[in-house]
């Protein structure tokens, strides 16, 4: 009996860590980040012909895009707003994409970024090897590299809007009310005053 006991202490003794790796599992589950954010740890590269495949991939659909980095101060100060729409006109038919331009060495900048404003819509950075000018003149002509930049496609996936800096919840409500309502849209740039990078 007591050679018994032992053999089940040694048994209980054995399964503790077993036991402690399993209930830090279970707790890394409870705060595992949602799913947009363990993707976003690693975006996906693209140029301007990956943009425009993203963007025919898109076609027939309200798109909004915004580019941004977290140098940008402004950039980083409008994220939370278009999170906010993203999740409330996704429901009626807005896409939204994050187009980031930070370098190589503030991705960790980045990743900690996106873990924490957490957007529900896919991310990805511009490739850093590219001819930037060549990219922004692709994106849109009257684009010249300021930030930060959004841009509103209609249906037709032609430039319907384009905002330069900073914007407010209202005029983004407003292009994004105009791009839901169309069947067709006429290319426009708005340009703000320029209070980004």
């Amino acid at each position: 009996m007591r050679g018994s006991l032992s053999a089940l202490m040694l048994v209980a003794l054995a399964a503790l860590p077993f036991a402690s790796l399993l209930h830090a599992q279970d707790s890394a589950k409870k705060a595992a980040p949602k799913p947009a954010a363990i993707a976003s740890a690693n975006l996906p590269l693209i140029d301007l012909a990956g943009y425009n495949k993203l963007l025919a991939k898109y076609k027939g659909k309200p798109l909004l895009v915004t580019f941004w980095a977290t140098w940008c101060e402004p950039c980083r100060d409008e994220f939370p707003t278009l999170v906010a729409l993203s999740e409330e006109y996704h429901p009626k038919g807005l896409e939204v994409l994050g187009i980031n331009l930070d370098s190589n060495a503030d991705m960790n900048l980045v990743r900690h970024f996106l873990a924490q404003y957490r957007p529900d819509f896919p991310s990805y950075r511009q490739d850093p090897q590219i001819d930037v000018d060549a990219f922004y003149h692709g994106v849109n002509p009257q684009w010249r590299g300021e930030m930060p930049v959004t841009m509103f496609y209609g249906r037709d996936g032609r430039i319907a809007q384009s905002f330069v800096a900073e914007q407010t919840r209202a005029t983004f409500e407003q292009a994004i009310h105009a791009i839901l309502g169309s069947q067709a849209s006429s290319k426009v740039m708005s340009v703000a005053p320029a209070n980004g990078h």
